[in-house]
């Protein structure tokens, strides 16, 4: 990760499987931390992801560098204005912003999900605006973004939370950043159910045990009762989800089963 200034040269060379992430906040420092460790951390050092902070002060004028004012109409708080944002993304892209996905993170956007984080970890380069106080002056929003997205329905008080989010949601999806390259395809969302639930040592905890079917050793009936459980977790837990899945043959014999289960209550009850 890297702080920008106005006087860098921006890298302008494509590179496979390597994506840019360049972020635009009035609070630089909230970055520090979450993408210095883990997975981010790393795939930074293996030069896999960029990382580039952009203070969006940096890129207003006068002699306080103010980047915010009040709403026109009136009302509550402050207003980020759109002529340091408009500077910071042509030296960021240029004007005609080449192999570029722009994106404002906002309450009104498209709600962030797998299918989008797939869709951007193709992409070369990522600039994530985040806004502040009230809100992005709307002319941001209708000439300078590609979309608007949004992380969830409810309200936090920047952007600066749904950019660490959805780096992190798109990082782990470029080849080579993950140390299993199949990692991605198991995870919850990836093919529209939730993930099966996992477990550890030791196979007896407080009473709690490991079912048997995960230390039995057959592979097949572990695979299978994964995907039954996926089946499970996501019917009860997510309709939403579930009204989109579409089901094999295998999969309706395993909901009948379910169905066995949950009427004899013989089937396994994860918080037993």
């Amino acid at each position: 990760m890297r702080f920008s200034s106005p006087n860098d040269e921006q890298d302008r060379v494509a590179r496979s499987n390597v994506i840019e992430f360049h972020i635009l906040t009035l609070f630089p420092g909230y970055f520090v931390s979450p993408f210095s460790e883990s997975i981010l951390g790393k795939a930074q050092e293996k030069g896999l992801v960029t990382i580039n902070i952009v203070d969006i002060r940096d890129y207003a004028e006068g002699k306080h560098r103010v980047a915010d004012d009040y709403p026109f109409g009136g009302g509550e708080g402050m207003v980020l204005k759109p002529e340091p944002i408009a500077r910071a993304l042509t030296r960021i892209a240029g004007r005609k912003r080449k192999n570029t996905r722009v994106i404002l993170l906002s309450p009104q956007g498209v709600l962030f999900s797998q299918g989008i984080a797939k869709e951007l970890a193709g992409q070369e380069r990522i600039v994530l605006i985040c806004g502040h106080y009230e809100g992005v002056d709307e002319r941001v929003a209708h000439h300078l973004v590609d979309m608007e997205l949004s992380i969830g329905d409810y309200v936090i008080s920047g952007g600066e939370g749904a950019a660490a989010v959805v780096v992190e949601a798109v990082s782990r999806l470029v080849p080579g950043v993950l140390g299993n390259p199949d990692s991605p395809n198991q995870d919850s969302f990836s093919g529209g159910l939730l993930k099966w639930p996992v477990y550890t040592r030791p196979r007896e905890f407080e009473g709690w045990e490991v079912p048997p079917v995960l230390v039995g050793g057959d592979h097949r009936e572990i695979e299978r009762w994964r995907r039954k459980e996926m089946l499970r977790r996501t019917r009860d837990r997510r309709q939403d989800l579930w009204k989109q899945v579409v089901l094999t043959e295998t999969d309706r014999d395993l909901l009948a089963e379910i169905d066995a289960e949950d009427e004899d209550g013989g089937g396994y009850n994860e918080s037993h």
